[in-house]
């Protein structure tokens, strides 16, 4: 499997995220021309986290993902679901918490469309 980097132009970073339901494409999030993942900056608040309360993280990695994040910033964006226009975030704790943490608003994110279905198989 190939990795690559999309670069997105900065005006981009700076969208606002509606979670209002829509069925078509979510405002504000550029869609890839094969409908897969695209990466973008997402602000922090707007990612749902339905299973935050059933982990711990290990505190001992999450302050050297800070530290890292201090440094070179984010390398390996969260994957994150938008379901009609809701965010929601299943891995990633210790990237997402370790940005908490040190009050930075948005996170890259790589985003990828799915249904109610794909949403409830991920809350299973």
């Amino acid at each position: 499997m190939a990795n690559f980097v999309l670069k997105v132009p900065s005006n981009l970073r700076t969208f606002s995220v509606s979670a209002a339901s829509s069925n078509g494409p979510s405002p504000g999030v550029p869609q890839s021309q094969s409908g897969g993942p695209v990466i973008v900056e997402l602000p922090i608040d707007k990612i749902r986290r339905p299973l935050m309360r059933t982990r711990a993280n290990d505190p001992g990695k999450v302050q050297e993902l800070m530290d890292s994040i201090r440094q070179i910033g984010l390398q390996v964006p969260i994957d994150v679901l938008e379901v009609d226009g809701v965010y929601y975030g299943f891995s990633g704790c210790h990237r997402y918490e370790a940005h908490q943490r040190l009050g930075l608003p948005t996170i890259r994110c790589k985003v990828r469309r799915g249904t109610q279905e794909t949403l409830r198989h991920h809350l299973r």
